[in-house]
Protein backbone atom coordinates (compact mmCIF):
# COMPACT_ATOMS: atom_id res chain seq x y z
CA UNK A 1 0.00 0.00 0.00
CA UNK A 2 2.92 2.63 0.54
CA UNK A 3 4.31 2.16 -2.83
CA UNK A 4 0.90 2.38 -4.25
CA UNK A 5 0.33 5.66 -2.18
CA UNK A 6 3.48 6.76 -2.89
CA UNK A 7 2.85 6.30 -6.74
CA UNK A 8 -0.40 8.28 -6.76
CA UNK A 9 1.04 11.16 -4.69
CA UNK A 10 3.87 11.75 -7.31
CA UNK A 11 2.56 10.57 -10.52
CA UNK A 12 -1.05 11.38 -10.98
CA UNK A 13 -2.34 14.51 -11.52
CA UNK A 14 -4.03 16.35 -8.72
CA UNK A 15 -7.48 16.78 -10.73
CA UNK A 16 -7.22 13.59 -11.28
CA UNK A 17 -6.14 12.49 -7.98
CA UNK A 18 -8.82 14.13 -6.26
CA UNK A 19 -11.17 12.48 -8.27
CA UNK A 20 -10.02 9.01 -7.80
CA UNK A 21 -9.94 9.48 -4.17
CA UNK A 22 -14.10 9.35 -3.90
CA UNK A 23 -14.23 5.84 -5.22
CA UNK A 24 -10.60 4.58 -3.65
CA UNK A 25 -11.56 5.84 -0.20
CA UNK A 26 -14.90 3.43 -0.16
CA UNK A 27 -13.26 0.30 -1.91
CA UNK A 28 -10.40 0.67 0.63
CA UNK A 29 -12.52 1.55 3.89
CA UNK A 30 -13.53 -1.52 5.17
CA UNK A 31 -10.04 -3.21 5.48
CA UNK A 32 -9.17 -0.22 7.99
CA UNK A 33 -11.93 0.17 10.69
CA UNK A 34 -10.79 -0.56 14.35
CA UNK A 35 -10.27 1.36 17.74
CA UNK A 36 -7.25 2.31 17.96
CA UNK A 37 -7.25 5.67 15.83
CA UNK A 38 -9.72 8.17 15.99
CA UNK A 39 -10.31 10.95 13.36
CA UNK A 40 -11.85 14.23 15.00
CA UNK A 41 -12.75 15.31 11.48
CA UNK A 42 -15.51 12.69 10.44
CA UNK A 43 -15.55 10.83 14.35
CA UNK A 44 -14.68 7.53 12.77
CA UNK A 45 -12.45 5.09 14.15
CA UNK A 46 -9.66 3.16 12.70
CA UNK A 47 -7.33 -0.22 13.17
CA UNK A 48 -4.98 2.23 11.29
CA UNK A 49 -4.54 5.27 9.15
CA UNK A 50 -3.31 4.85 5.22
CA UNK A 51 0.25 5.76 4.21
CA UNK A 52 0.64 8.87 2.33
CA UNK A 53 2.92 11.49 0.39
CA UNK A 54 5.80 11.57 -1.97
CA UNK A 55 7.68 9.13 0.42
CA UNK A 56 4.22 6.99 1.64
CA UNK A 57 4.83 7.67 4.84
CA UNK A 58 2.87 5.15 7.08
CA UNK A 59 -0.43 6.02 9.38
CA UNK A 60 -1.24 9.00 7.56
CA UNK A 61 -4.42 9.50 6.38
CA UNK A 62 -7.49 8.56 7.56
CA UNK A 63 -9.52 6.32 5.04
CA UNK A 64 -12.96 7.68 5.84
CA UNK A 65 -12.73 11.65 4.98
CA UNK A 66 -9.13 11.73 3.90
CA UNK A 67 -7.66 14.24 6.33
CA UNK A 68 -4.25 14.46 6.86
CA UNK A 69 -2.56 15.11 10.35
CA UNK A 70 -2.78 18.99 10.02
CA UNK A 71 -5.91 18.73 9.34
CA UNK A 72 -7.40 16.97 12.07
CA UNK A 73 -5.25 19.43 14.35
CA UNK A 74 -6.49 22.22 11.96
CA UNK A 75 -10.24 21.51 12.99
CA UNK A 76 -9.98 21.24 16.27
CA UNK A 77 -8.14 25.01 16.33
CA UNK A 78 -10.81 25.92 14.55
CA UNK A 79 -13.53 24.78 16.83
CA UNK A 80 -11.86 25.52 19.99
CA UNK A 81 -10.06 28.82 19.37
CA UNK A 82 -12.39 30.40 16.69
CA UNK A 83 -15.52 32.01 15.74
CA UNK A 84 -15.52 29.98 12.59
CA UNK A 85 -18.86 27.40 13.36
CA UNK A 86 -20.59 29.99 15.32
CA UNK A 87 -20.23 33.68 13.46
CA UNK A 88 -21.85 34.73 10.54
CA UNK A 89 -19.04 35.12 7.87
CA UNK A 90 -18.14 35.19 4.51
CA UNK A 91 -15.30 32.47 3.92
CA UNK A 92 -12.68 32.25 1.03
CA UNK A 93 -10.92 28.97 0.97
CA UNK A 94 -8.24 28.65 -1.61
CA UNK A 95 -7.18 24.96 -2.33
CA UNK A 96 -9.99 23.77 -0.73
CA UNK A 97 -9.00 20.18 1.23
CA UNK A 98 -11.47 17.22 0.60
CA UNK A 99 -11.99 16.47 4.18
CA UNK A 100 -13.03 20.44 4.84
CA UNK A 101 -14.98 20.87 1.85
CA UNK A 102 -18.46 19.21 2.43
CA UNK A 103 -18.20 20.22 6.34
CA UNK A 104 -17.76 23.50 5.86
CA UNK A 105 -20.66 23.89 2.87
CA UNK A 106 -22.88 22.55 5.26
CA UNK A 107 -22.13 25.27 8.01
CA UNK A 108 -25.31 27.57 7.71
CA UNK A 109 -23.24 30.59 9.28
CA UNK A 110 -20.52 30.95 6.63
CA UNK A 111 -21.08 32.27 3.58
CA UNK A 112 -18.28 29.82 1.88
CA UNK A 113 -16.32 30.38 -1.54
CA UNK A 114 -13.45 28.43 -2.71
CA UNK A 115 -10.99 29.12 -5.28
CA UNK A 116 -8.29 27.12 -6.96
CA UNK A 117 -6.39 27.21 -10.59
CA UNK A 118 -6.47 23.72 -11.15
CA UNK A 119 -8.75 21.90 -8.88
CA UNK A 120 -11.80 20.33 -9.88
CA UNK A 121 -13.99 20.67 -6.83
CA UNK A 122 -13.33 24.68 -6.44
CA UNK A 123 -15.84 27.17 -7.07
CA UNK A 124 -13.87 29.51 -8.86
CA UNK A 125 -10.92 29.36 -11.39
CA UNK A 126 -8.17 31.70 -9.60
CA UNK A 127 -4.42 32.05 -9.16
CA UNK A 128 -4.03 33.42 -5.61
CA UNK A 129 -1.28 35.87 -6.48
CA UNK A 130 -3.75 38.02 -8.59
CA UNK A 131 -7.46 36.89 -6.83
CA UNK A 132 -10.64 38.25 -8.58
CA UNK A 133 -12.40 39.75 -5.84
CA UNK A 134 -12.33 43.11 -4.63
CA UNK A 135 -10.79 44.74 -1.49
CA UNK A 136 -11.91 43.99 1.64
CA UNK A 137 -14.22 40.83 0.75
CA UNK A 138 -13.94 38.26 3.38
CA UNK A 139 -14.11 38.06 7.17
CA UNK A 140 -11.73 34.42 6.41
CA UNK A 141 -9.59 33.13 4.45
CA UNK A 142 -7.91 29.55 4.45
CA UNK A 143 -4.99 28.82 2.60
CA UNK A 144 -3.22 26.17 3.60
CA UNK A 145 -0.07 24.50 2.06
CA UNK A 146 -0.05 26.31 -0.92
CA UNK A 147 2.42 29.28 -0.68
CA UNK A 148 5.38 27.19 -0.99
CA UNK A 149 3.72 26.06 -4.30
CA UNK A 150 3.43 29.57 -5.87
CA UNK A 151 6.20 31.42 -7.59
CA UNK A 152 5.78 34.57 -5.42
CA UNK A 153 5.08 33.46 -1.44
CA UNK A 154 5.04 37.15 -0.96
CA UNK A 155 2.78 38.99 -4.14
CA UNK A 156 0.19 35.44 -2.45
CA UNK A 157 0.36 37.19 1.28
CA UNK A 158 -0.64 40.46 -0.09
CA UNK A 159 -3.25 39.72 -2.02
CA UNK A 160 -4.75 37.58 0.69
CA UNK A 161 -4.62 40.80 3.11
CA UNK A 162 -6.16 42.88 -0.11
CA UNK A 163 -9.26 40.76 0.18
CA UNK A 164 -9.32 40.51 4.20
CA UNK A 165 -11.47 42.14 5.75
CA UNK A 166 -10.28 44.79 8.42
CA UNK A 167 -10.33 42.74 11.91
CA UNK A 168 -10.60 39.53 9.26
CA UNK A 169 -8.30 37.02 9.95
CA UNK A 170 -6.70 34.38 7.80
CA UNK A 171 -5.29 30.55 8.53
CA UNK A 172 -2.05 30.33 6.54
CA UNK A 173 -0.02 27.05 6.83
CA UNK A 174 2.76 25.78 5.53
CA UNK A 175 5.74 23.43 5.83
CA UNK A 176 8.23 24.84 8.17
CA UNK A 177 11.87 23.99 8.23
CA UNK A 178 12.59 24.50 12.16
CA UNK A 179 16.02 23.78 11.74
CA UNK A 180 16.33 26.47 8.95
CA UNK A 181 16.29 30.33 10.72
CA UNK A 182 15.57 32.21 6.97
CA UNK A 183 13.26 30.76 3.93
CA UNK A 184 15.38 29.23 1.11
CA UNK A 185 13.50 29.47 -1.95
CA UNK A 186 15.33 29.08 -6.12
CA UNK A 187 12.76 29.14 -8.80
CA UNK A 188 15.61 28.19 -11.29
CA UNK A 189 15.45 24.55 -9.37
CA UNK A 190 13.01 22.71 -11.81
CA UNK A 191 14.29 18.96 -11.50
CA UNK A 192 12.06 17.34 -9.44
CA UNK A 193 14.58 15.17 -7.51
CA UNK A 194 16.62 18.15 -6.74
CA UNK A 195 13.24 19.98 -5.74
CA UNK A 196 12.84 17.30 -2.87
CA UNK A 197 16.60 17.53 -1.11
CA UNK A 198 16.34 20.90 -0.76
CA UNK A 199 12.45 21.73 -0.51
CA UNK A 200 11.21 18.63 1.21
CA UNK A 201 9.15 18.02 -2.09
CA UNK A 202 9.54 17.07 -5.40
CA UNK A 203 6.64 20.10 -6.19
CA UNK A 204 7.64 23.03 -3.78
CA UNK A 205 9.81 25.90 -4.97
CA UNK A 206 10.70 26.92 -1.08
CA UNK A 207 10.85 26.02 2.54
CA UNK A 208 9.81 27.87 4.77
CA UNK A 209 11.94 28.51 7.84
CA UNK A 210 11.70 30.44 11.21
CA UNK A 211 10.85 34.28 9.42
CA UNK A 212 7.57 32.57 7.90
CA UNK A 213 5.60 35.05 10.88
CA UNK A 214 8.15 38.05 9.66
CA UNK A 215 7.25 37.42 5.63
CA UNK A 216 3.51 37.51 6.87
CA UNK A 217 4.40 40.93 8.94
CA UNK A 218 5.72 42.69 6.32
CA UNK A 219 2.29 42.71 3.96
CA UNK A 220 0.78 43.84 6.77
CA UNK A 221 -0.11 41.28 9.09
CA UNK A 222 -0.56 40.75 12.86
CA UNK A 223 0.16 36.99 13.42
CA UNK A 224 -0.77 34.71 16.08
CA UNK A 225 2.12 31.57 16.20
CA UNK A 226 -0.31 29.57 18.23
CA UNK A 227 0.80 26.05 19.66
CA UNK A 228 -2.27 24.32 19.71
CA UNK A 229 -0.72 21.01 19.55
CA UNK A 230 0.98 21.34 23.05
CA UNK A 231 -2.93 21.82 25.05
CA UNK A 232 -2.93 17.39 23.99
CA UNK A 233 -1.03 14.88 25.81
CA UNK A 234 0.95 12.12 24.59
CA UNK A 235 -1.64 9.53 24.35
CA UNK A 236 -4.19 12.19 22.62
CA UNK A 237 -1.46 13.04 19.90
CA UNK A 238 -1.23 9.32 18.73
CA UNK A 239 -4.86 8.85 18.79
CA UNK A 240 -5.61 11.23 16.21
CA UNK A 241 -2.30 10.80 14.36
CA UNK A 242 -1.13 14.17 15.12
CA UNK A 243 1.86 15.74 13.30
CA UNK A 244 5.16 15.47 15.34
CA UNK A 245 5.39 19.64 15.40
CA UNK A 246 3.20 22.37 13.87
CA UNK A 247 2.89 25.91 14.50
CA UNK A 248 -0.93 26.95 13.85
CA UNK A 249 -0.19 30.68 11.97
CA UNK A 250 -2.93 32.61 12.09
CA UNK A 251 -2.92 35.89 10.51
CA UNK A 252 -4.89 39.05 10.83
CA UNK A 253 -6.09 42.37 9.71
CA UNK A 254 -6.08 45.46 12.01
CA UNK A 255 -9.05 47.23 11.92
CA UNK A 256 -8.21 50.16 11.14
CA UNK A 257 -6.66 49.12 7.53
CA UNK A 258 -8.82 50.91 5.17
Amino acid sequence: MRKFMRFLVRKVPRPVLIRFSYVFRWLILPFYMGNKYECPVCGKHFCNMLPYGNKGEANRLCPRCLSLERHRLMWLFLQSDTNFFTEKLKVLHVAPEQPFLPRFKKLKNLDYVTGDLYSPIADVKMDVMDMPFEDNAFDVVICNHVLEHVTSDIKAMKEIWRVLNPGGWAMLQVPINYNNEKTIEDLSITDPKERERIFGQYDHVRWHGLDYADRLHSVGFQVDENHFLKSFSPEQRDIYRFPEKETIFVASKSRKEK
